[in-house]
């Protein structure tokens, strides 16, 4: 058979589908150009968070790319939240794009002809100073997106002259581009996980991150010292903590953890052992590679072979096995 038959009888290649949020030229999309396994295929643009993750959890989508965290603005709520109440989900990825702004306005358009100006209220408070000092007789118009903001100029819906919008928007649609880096934060990023239907974490890496969700048992003095007593007393440095109302009644919160480390980490292991017996409530979210690929240190005393002697030592103690003189 010849090798055109055999390429003819071969099957199709499975394609895959990603939700974003979408339209086109969103950080998300810039975050999901990141995935290598994602080009190619089909990249779904939906309208809010909740959207995605049904994506996946229905079977729409095999992974969604959301924002989780900025380092202006904080956690993203939504997104926690919705990780913290839809079941069957997992952390697989992690990716990093930083918040760069522009200002466009329709084609042939001029920075000093610009006096009204659309931007979603977080871009516009991010870029305040850059406008104050270039254009400081301008008004404002709220968009519903950081990419509304510019399509309503592409569309003729909006009656402001210039649009803050994110660099990716030029890509898609014929724009001026009127001025770049108009952020206020130059060090701005947000950061963005891609999330699967629940699967096996993939293998430790060195440099890995661990994100859970943790309810305390109840209310009471050191409650929250001791769920990070679990984390502290085996040398696991915690990259995020924050707290999230669980909503069932006023003064109860969960918390939303990234710990250094992959759950196959003896120390890793151990703590999440530990929460377990603390806590009424621990969400596994996933053990995943950090997008910094910085390696994860810690103190010698906290390796896996100090735990795996430690365990072995206990064993013999139970057992009755003569004791070996160090």
């Amino acid at each position: 058979m010849t090798s055109e038959a055999l390429a003819a009888q071969a099957p199709a290649p499975v394609r895959r589908t990603y939700s974003y949020l979408g339209p086109a030229g969103t950080f998300t999309e810039a975050a999901l150009a990141q995935v290598p396994e994602a080009r190619g295929h089909d990249w779904r643009p939906v309208r809010n968070v909740g959207e995605a993750l049904a994506d996946v959890v229905e079977g729409r989508s095999d992974a969604a790319m959301v924002a989780i965290e900025n380092s202006v603005d904080g956690g993203v709520s939504t997104a926690q939240d919705a990780l913290a109440t839809v079941p069957g989900l997992r952390i697989v990825g992690e990716y990093l794009v930083p918040v760069e702004f522009v200002l466009v306005g329709r084609p042939g358009a001029r920075i000093e002809d610009v006096s009204l100006v659309a931007a979603h209220p977080v871009a516009y408070a991010q870029c305040l100073q850059w406008l104050t000092g270039t254009l400081p007789a301008h008004a404002h118009v709220p968009a519903s997106s950081n990419v509304a903001s510019a399509m309503g100029l592409v569309d003729g819906t909006s009656d402001a002259d210039a649009a803050i919008a994110p660099p990716g928007i030029l890509e898609h649609h014929e724009l001026e581009l009127l001025a770049s880096n108009i952020g206020d934060n130059p060090h701005a990023v947000t950061r963005f996980v891609l999330v699967s239907r629940t699967v096996a974490p993939p293998p430790p890496t060195g440099a890995d991150k661990t994100s859970l969700i943790v309810e305390l048992p109840d209310d009471h003095p050191g409650a929250l010292l001791e769920m990070l007593e679990q984390f502290a007393t085996r040398g696991i440095n915690l990259s995020l903590l924050a707290s999230r109302p669980i909503g069932d009644e006023l003064g109860r919160y969960r918390f939303v953890i990234d710990a250094d480390g992959h759950i196959e980490d003896e120390r890793m292991a151990d703590a999440l052992l530990g929460l377990r017996r603390f806590s009424p409530k621990v969400i596994f979210l996933g053990s995943y590679p950090r997008a910094d690929r910085a390696v994860v240190h810690y103190p010698e005393r906290y390796s896996d072979d100090v735990f795996v002697e430690a365990r072995d030592w206990l064993r013999g103690l139970i057992s009755g096995e003569p004791e070996v003189p160090e």
